[in-house]
C-alpha cells in the first residue's frame, strides 16, 4: 500500500470520500461504534497502525492531509480497533505528536470545521491537565458548543483526578475511592 493511498484510505473510511454526500460532516459512527465497524477498521488497518507508532509514517505529518489521517489513525483508530484493552491507547502518544507538529507548522482552517476537531482530539484524550486547557481553548475557537462542552468534560475529569479513571481497569490502575464512586455514574466515552 503507497503512503499516498493510506493517507487518502483512511481519510475516505472516517470522514467519507472527496465528493460523496456527507464527506467532512459528523457521523454517528464516530460516537456509537458497532462490533463490525470497530472489526473493519483494526482488519484493515492494524499494521499500519504499528508503522505509525514506530515512526515510520512520521513523514505524513508534513502535509495537512498526511498529518489528519496520523491523528485518526493514531488517536481514533485504536480506540475502535481495541475497545476497553490498554491498546485503545496505545497511539496517543503519536497522535499527540502529531497534533503539536501540524498546529505548529500549519493551521488546519482549510478543513471544514468537523474535520478540523480531529487536529484536537489528542489533547482532549490527553491526561495533562495543559494539553486540556489548550483543548478548550481550540474548540471554543472553533466555535462549537458541543465540542466545548465536550472538551470542558474531559478537562475536568482531569483537574479533579488527574486521569481518566474510565481508562483504570484497561491501563491496570488501582482506582482510588473517590474514582470509583465516581465511575458509577460517569460517562466512559466508549471504553
Amino acid at each position: 500500500m503507497s503512503t499516498a493511498a493510506s493517507i487518502r484510505e483512511i481519510l475516505d473510511v472516517w470522514f467519507l470520500p472527496l465528493g460523496e454526500p456527507g464527506h467532512g460532516q459528523p457521523r454517528e459512527i464516530w460516537w456509537k461504534s458497532t462490533p463490525e465497524f470497530d472489526a473493519e477498521i483494526r482488519t484493515r488497518f492494524a499494521d499500519t497502525l504499528e508503522q505509525a507508532i514506530d515512526g515510520a509514517l512520521d513523514s505524513w505529518m508534513l502535509s495537512p492531509d498526511g498529518a489528519l489521517a496520523l491523528i485518526v489513525l493514531c488517536d481514533q483508530f485504536p480506540r475502535n480497533m481495541y475497545r476497553r484493552t490498554a491498546r485503545a491507547f496505545s497511539g496517543d502518544a503519536k497522535a499527540l505528536e502529531a497534533a503539536r507538529f501540524a498546529l505548529a507548522r500549519f493551521h488546519p482552517a482549510a478543513f471544514p470545521p468537523d474535520m478540523r476537531g480531529f487536529f484536537y482530539m489528542p489533547f482532549q484524550h490527553s491526561e495533562s491537565l495543559a494539553d486540556q486547557e489548550l483543548c478548550c481553548a481550540l474548540f471554543s475557537a472553533l466555535d462549537s458548543e458541543e465540542n466545548v462542552k465536550f472538551a470542558v468534560q474531559h478537562r475536568d475529569i482531569i483537574a479533579r483526578f488527574g486521569r481518566f479513571p474510565h481508562r483504570n481497569d484497561a491501563l491496570g490502575r488501582i482506582c482510588s475511592p473517590e474514582e470509583l464512586d465516581y465511575l458509577k455514574s460517569a460517562d466512559r466515552f466508549g471504553q
